[in-house]
């Protein structure tokens, strides 16, 4: 997980801390500030902050609708019923569950949410989504997906019929593009999944494309 909660896990924060505290000999505390989070289950890119500085032109990109281009990728049971599609609908989060749900948009707490996805490619029992988010909602391309009858490899949680080994689900944070909040220059990070024989299986379909591998700001 990205930050601590009531379990006391090691955290993501606590794993780069700790890497920062030796790779630069740092006494005291190291300061990390984390703008924008990923659901548990999930693997792919986070974004850190090291320093105060930093941080809230970080907080204010990840905020401001457009500033950050998000690309995930989703391995799901079904091919989806367009090549491509935007999703658009209100999420209500339901605190106790942690979990969202598809509602009429008169109701009182829905947030709305967009998303648009390609199909990539296609395996025996599996098929590899590209999505890019246009909002940032609660288990928001969990939600959806589900919406239209598709549901991520290992997410029990919003229908999946079986759990993944390592509990994590088959959704990663692909890609993400912004503008360097010090350089002012334009940055694009990307992150391979994780090394898995379904993950694996897509990737050999794309082993001419270059890599770029991952970066701090």
């Amino acid at each position: 997980m990205v930050q601590g909660d009531k379990t006391g896990d090691e955290t993501l924060l606590d794993v780069v801390k700790l890497y920062l505290k030796k790779k630069y000999n740092k006494p005291g505390n190291v300061f990390l500030g984390l703008p924008h989070r990923l659901d548990r289950p999930t693997s792919g890119l986070v974004i850190l902050a090291k320093t105060g500085k930093v941080l809230p032109r970080l907080n204010k990109l990840f905020q401001t609708r457009g500033e950050v281009k998000k690309t995930y990728w989703a391995v799901v049971d079904k091919r989806p019923p367009k090549f491509q599609d935007t999703l658009e609908n209100y999420l209500l989060k339901n605190e106790a569950q942690n979990r969202s749900y598809v509602v009429d948009e008169k109701r009182k707490g829905a947030k709305f949410a967009s998303l648009t996805y390609r199909h990539v490619a296609s395996i025996d029992r599996y098929h590899l989504l590209e999505i890019e988010l246009n909002t940032g909602r609660h288990h928001q391309i969990r939600v959806q997906l589900r919406e239209i009858g598709l549901h991520i490899k290992g997410d029990l949680k919003y229908g999946f019929p079986r759990s993944n080994r390592d509990k994590g689900i088959h959704l990663h944070a692909r890609k993400i593009e912004l503008i360097h909040p010090v350089r002012k220059t334009p940055l694009v990070v990307v992150a391979n999944p994780p090394d898995d024989v379904v993950w694996n299986e897509f990737l050999k379909m794309f082993k001419n494309q270059r890599f770029t591998p991952v970066s701090p700001v």
